[in-house]
């Protein structure tokens, strides 16, 4: 009697795993259109010449007649400079390793490829459409951090989306609960907006360059991701 209950359950158990599965890979593949799409269209816009949608973000951050002021305290744009950190090649590089280390301990080898894979490839693809694009930066507010590359699209935005969210997928993945699969994924996408809000907020970036920064590297992350789990259903 307990092996003709215990079937269903597990079998039950196995739909259930399944369905979770599809929807999350359903999920992941409607971020990639969705990215590719706001970044084809950002694009057009910035190729487009107009800048109204990023003067009018930029001043509005800013004290009316005073350009190198931004509104608020002066706290909050301290902050805006130690989060935007979060985003840097150094910290994500950092974060990379210690995950890669815990990967390899763990013997997850297909997830050592997608960390491998994700974050250097993000940077390759984002320092070509740099040097493609090879926008200038904002000249109409005073910038409140230092710059040395091209404007478009922000590495800043686009990495630190590559880097959390892949992370991001890599933790839910091991999380049994799906309130805690939600919790992590919450934090990625929300770690991501602050990073890319805080390079308009210090006027070292056009709005539209972070757009695409988010765009792309949102669709970056989730495309490794299905490459990963496609590359787990082969084996």
């Amino acid at each position: 009697m307990d092996d003709v209950v215990a079937r269903p359950r597990g079998l039950l158990g196995r739909i259930g795993r399944f369905a979770l599965g599809q929807g999350a890979a359903l999920a992941a593949l409607a971020v990639v259109a969705a990215g590719l799409l706001g970044f084809a269209a950002v694009m057009q816009l910035v190729e487009g010449g107009t800048h109204r949608f990023d003067e009018a973000v930029l001043l509005a951050l800013r004290r009316p007649g005073a350009p190198d002021q931004p509104i608020g305290p002066t706290w909050l744009t301290l902050s805006a400079r130690e989060v935007t950190a979060l985003g840097s090649i150094p910290v994500l590089a950092l974060l990379g390793l210690l995950a890669l280390g815990y990967l390899l301990l763990d013997g997850r080898w297909r997830a050592v490829v997608l960390l491998a894979v994700s974050l250097p490839g993000g940077l390759l693809l984002n320092s070509l459409l740099k040097q493609g694009f090879d926008r200038p930066r904002p000249a109409l507010v005073a910038r409140l951090a230092e710059v040395q590359t091209a404007s478009f699209p922000s590495g800043h935005a686009m990495l630190s989306a590559i880097g959390f969210l892949t992370l991001g997928a890599l933790l839910a993945s091991g999380a049994r609960r799906r309130r805690h699969r939600a919790y992590i994924l919450g934090m990625a996408v929300a770690l991501t907006l602050l990073v890319g809000g805080s390079r308009v907020w210090l006027g070292v970036h056009w709005p539209t360059d972070v757009l695409a920064g988010w765009c792309l590297g949102a669709a970056w992350a989730m495309a490794c991701w299905l490459m990963l789990r496609d590359w787990r259903r082969r084996s």
